[in-house]
């Protein structure tokens, strides 16, 4: 079974600019790609990466409380764990996923703080059997 590539419009220009989609598919697991924000603070850039993972979300028939799985890329990880702690607790309630941060130097976007990627899962429709 192939992959199904989820491009919603907003991110339409950069799927065909920088080849990359915003998720994929397989089966009922659905990879996101990395997202930055932006903003003045810390807080700010974070709760814009957080708010713009929504119309991938969306377009893929899922939720924030569909996700599974987080993996943060942090520059100066000490430094602004705990900004991005909060703002994670705004767009992620209980049951909380697995989450694992990274500490790193530096990311594609210059003066970026955070990449967060994330994993969510749909489950299949119970009314379709195994057999269809």
């Amino acid at each position: 079974m192939p992959i199904e590539v989820i491009v919603p419009e907003p991110a339409r220009k950069i799927y065909e600019n920088w080849h990359f989609a915003p998720a994929v598919r397989h089966d009922d697991l659905i990879f996101f790609s990395g997202v930055v924000g932006q903003g003045d603070s810390a807080e700010d850039e974070f709760r814009n990466a957080w708010a713009s993972l929504s119309d991938t979300l969306a377009e893929a028939g899922v939720g924030y409380e569909d996700i599974i799985d987080t993996t943060i890329y942090m520059v100066d990880l000490q430094k602004n764990a705990a900004a991005m702690s909060k703002v994670k607790d705004e767009f992620i309630k209980e049951p909380y996923p697995a989450s694992t941060w990274i500490g790193i130097t530096e990311l594609v976007i210059p003066g970026a703080r955070a990449e967060i990627k994330v994993i969510a899962r749909k489950a299949r429709d119970s009314r379709i059997s195994e057999d269809d």
